[in-house]
């Protein structure tokens, strides 16, 4: 069958929340309280150890082929506008965040600023200053080269993600 990533992705957060249901009904299954004198097999959940394991193996089988054709996808392919694989750019996009957090926190700092500082003694008036050492014009142009190139990888990738097709051997 052929897919989008983006449809990968929501087939596997499926099989994810398959496994899931899947676990919490053994869980709630396999033992159970009777009361003293009470026979056990009226109050007795349904609960098949065999065909458990058997559902479970199946959606884990499922969710790693899956995970692997969503893998050989991101290694070989390239996002278009970018000299990158979809695994790559999946780094790019959390260095690109980072790097306009700090260039946000940085252009948001003032040239000179006063501090009260302890480091003289609880009784002392001392006031200390901090200054940048940078210039701080210089921050807000990167800031908005790196919010640029993010946006523009960002829907770069969304873009592949929402088109491209590749082959997954699973059957649904």
């Amino acid at each position: 069958m052929k897919m989008t990533s983006a449809q990968a992705a929501k087939l596997l957060k499926k099989f994810n929340e398959e496994y899931v249901v899947i676990a919490e009904l053994e869980d709630q299954t396999r033992t159970f309280n009777a009361a003293l004198g009470e026979n056990p097999d009226t109050v007795r959940p349904d609960y098949d150890y065999k065909k458990t394991q058997e559902k479970l193996a199946e959606v884990e089988n499922k969710t790693r082929r899956l995970k692997h054709a969503i893998n050989m996808f991101n290694t070989t392919h390239t996002v278009p506008g970018f000299d990158m694989t979809v695994d790559e750019m999946l780094v790019y996009i959390p260095q690109l965040t980072k790097r306009k957090e700090k260039l946000a926190r940085m252009r948001a700092t003032l040239p000179k600023s006063r501090v009260k500082s302890d480091r003289y003694g609880s009784n002392t008036n001392i006031i200390d200053y901090v200054y940048t050492n940078y210039d701080i014009e210089a921050v807000k142009a990167d800031y908005e080269k790196v919010s640029d190139e993010l946006s523009k990888a960002q829907t770069a990738l969304d873009k592949l993600n929402n088109t491209e097709t590749f082959d997954i051997d699973i059957e649904l």
